[in-house]
């Protein structure tokens, strides 16, 4: 298509996507950066800490003004290998599974992890090569640009073993893919594939790991219970069904509201039996059954009552 590079003004060593926003209709890309880096005719010159920078195109050629991606309430980190893709699921949501960098220098809790020659090897030649950890995290964005980033670790190393703990474990690959699930009958799950044991012999590893589908984060109650609040909205479809994970003795139960918080007739929560078990098209109903079509098109609220349970996502559907 084009015989010079259409994308110059970053760091090029790691993971850079991009992809058609079928949301904005447009392409966009994702890429790896310093921040306070600086672009010369030749070269990039990193003066800052790892960054992710996208941008939007018409014709996939011509990219015109890149943005740095921000965060909402979350410290300053290093994060690259970005990942971010629209959830296949839901593709007006961007997901990314970036890795964050962190250097942690000589303790005797890095003495203490695994594999402490090879560690002190990888030391002698640069010593972040020895002391520098990554891990996965988790992201996401309606626009692309501003994100909601948890910054607990969404992919910890995991329990100490050869092979972990170390500068280059778990840089997604490929992002989610949905595979069948190895439980007889059970609905489909999704993989991750991340690296491991990547600095010493014959080569480095992928590992799958899995999910259940839409389960990145969840509303999580205790059994002591707990509740919360849609935002209002407007949907389309005659079935409210959740993806949703209870005990045996917990449940789930679902009020519609006005937007001035009244509850609909025929489906407060008074009128919701308590919904449980573990799947992730539960279709919820109501004493005069789940058919909510008549109020589709309106303005309303969704108040969720939750106890020893996970929610993880929710649709309307015909």
């Amino acid at each position: 298509m084009h015989d010079k590079p259409v994308i110059t003004n970053g760091a090029f060593d790691s993971q850079n996507l991009a992809y058609w926003d079928s949301s904005l209709g447009k392409y966009r890309a994702h890429w790896r950066i310093f921040t306070g880096g600086e672009t010369t005719k030749k070269v990039w010159k990193p003066t800052g800490d790892r960054a992710i920078r996208t941008g939007v195109s018409d014709d996939f050629l011509h990219w015109g003004q890149s943005t740095d991606l921000t965060y909402l309430d979350s410290p300053p980190v290093e994060l690259y290998t970005n990942q971010i893709k629209p959830y296949y699921r839901a593709p007006h949501i961007h997901i990314g599974l970036p890795t964050r960098y962190i250097e942690r220098g000589w303790s005797d809790s890095m003495r203490a992890l695994p594999d402490r020659k090879l560690r002190e090897l990888r030391a002698s030649a640069h010593v972040r090569y020895g002391t520098a950890l990554t891990e996965c995290m988790l992201m996401a964005s309606r626009d692309g640009v501003q994100f909601k980033r948890w910054n607990e670790a969404f992919m910890r190393p995991g329990i100490g073993r050869p092979g972990t703990w170390l500068y280059g474990q778990h840089y997604v690959a490929c992002h989610v893919v949905e595979t069948a699930s190895s439980l007889p009958g059970a609905p489909p799950e999704l993989s991750l594939y991340s690296t491991e044991s990547n600095w010493h012999g014959k080569g480095g590893l992928l590992r799958r790991y899995t999910l259940r589908l839409d389960g990145f984060v969840s509303m999580h109650a205790p059994y002591e219970g707990g509740e919360f609040l849609s935002r209002p909205l407007i949907f389309s479809g005659d079935r409210l069904t959740l993806n949703f994970s209870t005990s045996a003795a917990g449940s789930v139960r679902v009020e519609i509201q006005e937007l001035d918080g009244t509850p609909v007739s025929g489906y407060a929560l008074a009128d919701c039996p308590e919904q449980f078990g573990d799947a992730y098209q539960h279709t919820v109903t109501w004493k005069n059954g789940g058919d909510v079509g008549q109020l589709a098109g309106r303005p309303l609220r969704l108040r969720f009552q939750l106890n020893d349970a996970d929610l993880y996502s929710l649709q309307f559907v015909k």
